[in-house]
């Protein structure tokens, strides 16, 4: 299955390194186990960059940019059922930027770190050509590191799940970039989920110990899904597209696909995992005591790594391993 530039890049970089003959999987948040048998005692640490030119949509608030810079480590955080406690912030500004511009940054960060309950310890700024945050964001837990889903732990049998639907942060940047066609209700319903991103914070703590294996969808469903199965050395089989309200009618409008808004969109900030099959009962009983969505859409089979497409013929039709990438 052919993989992203992105990740590409990623394994070249990772081989030279030998980062894959690390004691733990190489996976969205490095894991570093620093207790002892009986008092286990864990850090978990992420960093992830947003640049000006390509993670920056037009008419976004620079408070709003800041925010999502944060937005973007406690989604990877999250699947995998962990709440990050503290972070770092270093910011390349371009000479041309406003100290207004600076106040806006200010309180976004402040904002995002009162929302997640994230102690912003301090951080760097320097010169540059491109706007850039790079957020480095950490978290510190006495468990086991064998208790938290890696990317490659998906096995037969097991359920795949999804936090949420998929669609409308797709089509909201349609709308922004295209001008796309669409009610006024249904254009500040699409646009405000690329402008004020939710990651699923209180998803991943509350059902992350049931996974198998657990992703951030940032880069799209379809990539999500094909990474987990191609680290998993699995098949997934996907009976039910977790398709958003309204995104077939808005679509037929705007004569496009609705599967490429859901499947190939990205920067939706849901979570994808697996759930063992004897582990579903219960996560459902949670999910439904804290009134989270927990959608299940399809199951892992034997396998090399593909994903399949089953909801329109009982003719299995093979995913394409693409999604949002900006290299």
């Amino acid at each position: 299955m052919r993989e992203s530039r992105e990740q590409q890049i990623i394994n070249i970089i990772s081989s030279q390194l030998r980062l894959d003959k690390q004691p733990f999987p190489l996976d969205d948040v490095a894991l570093i186990d620093l207790g002892r048998a009986k008092r286990p005692r864990l850090l978990a640490l992420k960093c992830d960059m947003l640049v000006g030119s390509t993670d920056i949509p037009p008419f976004m608030r620079s408070w709003q940019v800041a925010r999502k810079s944060m937005v973007s480590c406690v989604s990877d955080f999250a699947a995998k059922g962990l709440a990050p406690s503290e972070c770092m912030l270093s910011l390349g500004l371009p000479r041309s930027i406003s100290l207004h511009s600076i106040k806006e940054l200010a309180y976004g960060f402040e904002r995002a770190s009162k929302e997640f309950g994230i102690r912003i310890l301090g951080g760097d700024t320097n010169h540059s050509n491109e706007f850039t945050i790079d957020c480095s964001m950490f978290g510190h837990y006495n468990l086991p590191i064998s208790t938290i889903p890696a990317q490659s732990g998906a096995k037969l049998g097991d359920v795949i799940v999804t936090s949420g639907d998929f669609g409308e942060a797709a089509a909201g940047l349609k709308i922004i970039l295209n001008n796309a066609r669409a009610d006024k209700q249904i254009k500040e319903r699409y646009t405000s989920t690329v402008m004020l991103p939710k990651p699923r914070l209180k998803f991943g703590i509350s059902l992350g110990k049931f996974f198998s294996s657990s992703i951030d969808s940032s880069d799209g469903l379809a990539s999500s899904l094909c990474r987990l199965a191609i680290k998993s050395n699995v098949d997934f089989h996907v009976g039910m597209v977790p398709i958003a309200p309204g995104i077939d009618e808005f679509a037929f409008e705007n004569g496009i696909f609705s599967e490429d808004l859901v499947m190939y969109g990205g920067e939706e900030f849901e979570i994808v995992g697996t759930i063992p099959i004897r582990r579903m009962t219960k996560a459902r009983k949670v999910a439904a005591s804290k009134r989270l969505k927990l959608i299940e859409i399809g199951k892992v089979s034997k396998g090399s790594g593909k994903v399949f497409l089953t909801t329109k013929s009982d003719i299995p039709v093979e995913l394409e391993n693409r999604g949002y990438s900006d290299l």
